[in-house]
């Protein structure tokens, strides 16, 4: 039988598994608890990479008491709650929906994070700490269980086989050392050439790094910002229903970015 959890209680259950505390003093988002609600149990927990009017309204109709997103509503300086954000806002409130946020927390986890699982799905062994961010280094690195062509690579990373948005062909014809950081970090392309690295997998390209990579030998894929985060928040979502014994539910609304 599923218990019903307070929001306090999941939120010390994520809180010590991603250790939100270690990114506060350079993850400008508002890691944890976001939206609470009226105080009630939460029976059914929805996943999905962004907080946005579209999950919200499938999490209602998957009657989720919570959702667990990577990407949240407030990064940084405070928001004005009117337009879009009010209009987010208020749904949650009015279906009494809270809503959880980890952001770089959820990228550098070495076990649920985003670039955890791409590492093993691209079968990088000892994997080491890669891409340096606030002092930070928050993607893995490390030799290939076996030799991948760029495509091949690309394959095992896709998600429901949607296409990379940028496939930079410049290096080697088989990689054997890979790095990854997903989401947005084109310009961490100069670390993994600085390194040696034959490839380079993130989420979203740039103008700006097509030149570097091509000149540095580069292999880099763009597997897409919201097709590379898809993975962490699955990942956690399977330690949740194991760990918590709670119902979980996967909400897919992709961008093709």
């Amino acid at each position: 039988m599923l218990i019903p959890m307070k929001i306090q209680e999941l939120d010390e259950f994520f809180r010590k598994l991603l250790k939100l505390d270690n990114f506060s003093s350079f993850d400008i988002s508002l890691n944890g608890i976001q939206a609470g609600n009226d105080g009630s149990g939460v029976k059914k927990i929805a996943f999905a990479v962004d907080a946005c009017l579209e999950t919200f309204k499938r999490a209602e109709r998957c009657g989720a008491g919570m959702i667990f997103v990577h990407h949240g509503l407030f990064w940084g300086a405070p928001s004005r709650v009117e337009g879009v954000l009010r209009e987010r806002l208020n749904y949650l409130l009015k279906n009494n929906i809270a809503l959880y946020a980890a952001h770089l927390p959820l990228d550098a986890h070495e076990e649920v994070g985003n670039n955890a699982v791409l590492a093993a799905l691209l079968g990088i062994e000892n994997k080491q700490a890669f891409g340096l961010y606030h002092g930070v280094k928050i993607g893995f690195k490390g030799r290939l269980s076996e030799p991948l062509t760029i495509d091949e690579a690309a394959r095992r990373i896709s998600f429901n086989d949607a296409p990379p948005t940028a496939l930079y062909p410049f290096g080697k014809e088989e990689n054997r050392t890979c790095a990854v950081i997903s989401g947005g970090a084109a310009m961490e392309a100069e670390q993994a050439i600085e390194e040696g690295i034959d490839l380079y997998v993130t989420g979203e390209s740039a103008h700006s790094i097509y030149h570097t990579a091509l000149e540095g030998g580069l292999n880099m894929i763009a597997g897409g910002h919201y097709a590379t985060e898809v993975w962490g928040v699955r990942k956690l979502m399977e330690r949740c229903k194991a760990e918590l014994n709670i119902d979980t539910e996967f909400i897919d609304v992709p961008t093709g970015l």
